[in-house]
């Protein structure tokens, strides 16, 4: 996983302290200047969302005014979520 999270030049991971992610650690990619992907590490495991936020210093302390789950358990080698990032970075 590292390898996508330096090729799509995510942040390094932080605590979300908002609650909108369980106040597990997240990272994001910025898409444009209110929408971003973020990834949220479980355990072992990766959920991938796309949200909206008024500017990206929000992220991990206030509520997103939109976020969706893309992708649950994502895993690199899964082709169709290797092309959910995609569709939204390219």
């Amino acid at each position: 996983m590292i390898n996508v999270f330096k090729y799509y030049e995510f942040s390094d991971f932080f605590k979300d302290t908002s609650g909108t992610f369980s106040g597990n650690d997240i990272c994001f990619t910025t898409l444009n200047s209110q929408h971003f992907l973020i990834f949220e590490k479980l355990d072992k495991t990766y959920n991938l969302y796309v949200s909206k936020y008024k500017d990206k210093k929000e992220i991990g302390f206030l509520s997103p005014e939109i976020v969706e789950l893309l992708v649950k358990d994502y895993d690199k080698s899964i082709p169709a979520h290797r092309v959910a990032i995609k569709k939204y970075l390219f």
